[in-house]
């Protein structure tokens, strides 16, 4: 089976690589940015054949040897060669998926004062707890706006609510890229990629550059409608036994604004606001 995310991905790495800057001359009318296949063949020791067979995923098996010679010769970082192996090994033998949250991931979230939830697969939230239901919500949300990629990418009110939007859509493509390295014939998953590339240009752009790392930890900025702004630190962990789910904990500073607006937000809980 072919593996269109494995030739897409090595386009865009060879690409970004000038022909002077690994010592090529560049030779005849260019058509194409970047590297063209004979010279990623020839730095990587191998037929331009080989190379192309490679590059259009059809299923051969190909040794380390040969993947660490296209590595080096894309220049390719430690997480771009762990994608790289992945979309050649994909792990995922078929796109079966049905997520269950365990009762004790539901205990975990509620024992969690500060906005929490699980996301899937597809980074659809899965469960939530009371706070994170009030920063993000959830319950009311239509199921496909409870998708966090499918809200940030196309949801016209996602750079309100995301301030400094394009770094989230920049950890979504990252998110989404490992997902389908791991995934590679989940067809929602593909189905899910190719509607938010074509719904959103400059997600499309980001999507083509982004590395596929993804930082489990940093800082994230939103814009509530009831209490305005609120800086989060976040904290992603992977939950044991189930490869598909993705803790997520919202976190702020105590005695700060943030603290203070989550205090009120916690307090309309309390008094059965809404």
């Amino acid at each position: 089976m072919s593996s269109p995310a494995l030739g897409e991905f090595l386009r865009t790495r060879r690409a970004r690589i000038q022909p002077a800057a690994v010592g090529l001359s560049e030779y005849g009318r260019r058509r194409m940015v970047g590297l063209r296949r004979e010279e990623v063949a020839q730095l990587a020791g191998m037929s331009v054949d080989y190379y192309t067979r490679l590059e259009r995923g059809g299923g051969e098996k190909f040794p380390d040897s040969v993947l660490d010679s296209v590595a080096r010769a894309l220049r390719l970082d430690a997480a771009e060669r762990e994608h790289f192996y992945a979309l050649v090994r994909p792990a995922d033998p078929d796109d079966s998926y049905s997520p269950t949250i365990r009762s004790g991931t539901r205990l975990l979230l509620d024992s969690i004062a500060t906005p929490a939830f699980v996301l899937g697969r597809h980074m659809e939230a899965l469960a939530w707890n009371s706070m994170g239901d009030k920063v993000f919500g959830f319950a009311s949300a239509a199921e496909s706006e409870r998708n966090l990629a499918r809200y940030t990418v196309v949801h016209p009110a996602a750079g309100v609510f995301y301030p400094d939007w394009e770094p989230v859509a920049a950890e979504t493509a990252a998110y989404l890229r490992r997902q389908v390295a791991r995934c590679p014939r989940d067809r929602r998953l593909a189905s899910l990629v190719a509607e938010l590339t074509a719904e959103n240009p400059v997600f499309h752009r980001i999507w083509s550059v982004q590395p596929p790392t993804i930082d489990p930890h940093g800082t994230r900025s939103i814009h509530h409608p009831v209490v305005g702004r609120i800086e989060f630190g976040y904290e992603t962990l992977d939950l044991p036994g189930d490869r598909d789910q993705l803790l997520v904990v919202y976190t702020v500073n105590p005695q700060s604004a943030s603290s203070d607006a989550l205090d009120a937000l916690r307090g309309r809980e309390l008094a059965g606001v809404h």
